[in-house]
C-alpha cells in the first residue's frame, strides 16, 4: 500500500495520531468517579477512553450510569491545557506531515480539547481541515462528518479516491459508509480489544505504510 494510490487522506486523532499518558487518563476517571459516586476500574477507564467495544453510551448504561451526566462531568473535569501537556505524538505518525494532496481530520475529540492538543504538538498545519464531531455533525460510523470534511477539501462527488485511517471500528465504519477505503491502526493488543477489527488495511503503525 502506498500513499500515491489515494488522492486524499482522512485521519482520526486520539489513538491514531496522538494518545494521552495513562496517568492522566487514570486521574481523570478518578475525579469523575468521585463526583459521580462511582469507582471506575482500570479496565472500564480503558474501554471508555479508547472505545474498544464501540458505542460508549451503551457501556455506561450497562454500568448504571446516565450517559448525559457522565459526559457533562467528564468534560467538566478535563482541563484542555493539562490534557495537551499529557498528550504525545505517535512516532510513526510523523510521516503524515509529508503527505501530498488534501488531508483532513475527523475526530470525536471535542473542539475545546482538540485545539490545545494540535497547537501544543504543533501539528495543526498537517491538516487542511479539522472536524470535531457533535450531535449536529453526526458521530462516526455515521458517514456525514466524513462527507462534510470531503466537501471542505473539495473532493466530494468528483471521482477522487480517498482513505480514512483510525484506531477504532467506528472509523472503519465511517470510511466504508462514506465510500472510502479504511486503514485500521491497531495501537493495542487485539486481546485487550476482545476482537479483531476488519478493514481494507490493518497495520500496527504508519511505518508499515509507504507515506
Amino acid at each position: 500500500m502506498v500513499a500515491r494510490e489515494y488522492d486524499f487522506w482522512l485521519f482520526d486523532l486520539d489513538g491514531t495520531i496522538v494518545d494521552a499518558d495513562w496517568g492522566y487518563t487514570r486521574d481523570v476517571f478518578d475525579e469523575v468517579g468521585e463526583r459521580l459516586g462511582y469507582r471506575f476500574t482500570d479496565r472500564q477507564a480503558e474501554l471508555l477512553w479508547h472505545g474498544f467495544y464501540g458505542p460508549r453510551n451503551e457501556m455506561l448504561t450497562e454500568w448504571g450510569l446516565d450517559p448525559e451526566t457522565f459526559w457533562s462531568t467528564f468534560h467538566d473535569v478535563e482541563d484542555p491545557q493539562v490534557r495537551a501537556q499529557n498528550t504525545f505524538l505517535h512516532d510513526d505518525a510523523a510521516d503524515v506531515a509529508d503527505l501530498d494532496g488534501p488531508v483532513g481530520l475527523v475526530t470525536h475529540c471535542q473542539r475545546f480539547l482538540a485545539d490545545p492538543v494540535l497547537d501544543h504538538l504543533d501539528i495543526r498545519d498537517w491538516f487542511d481541515t479539522v472536524l470535531c464531531c457533535t450531535d449536529d455533525t453526526g458521530w462516526k460510523p455515521d458517514p456525514e462528518p466524513v462527507r462534510s470534511v470531503m466537501a471542505d477539501l473539495g473532493v466530494a462527488h468528483n471521482g477522487h479516491e480517498g482513505v480514512l485511517a483510525g484506531d477504532g471500528p467506528s472509523d472503519v465504519g465511517a470510511a466504508w459508509n462514506a465510500g472510502l477505503d479504511a486503514v485500521h491502526v491497531e495501537r493495542h493488543d487485539p486481546h485487550d480489544r476482545g476482537h479483531c477489527v476488519r478493514a481494507d488495511y490493518r497495520v500496527n503503525g504508519f511505518d508499515e505504510l509507504d507515506l
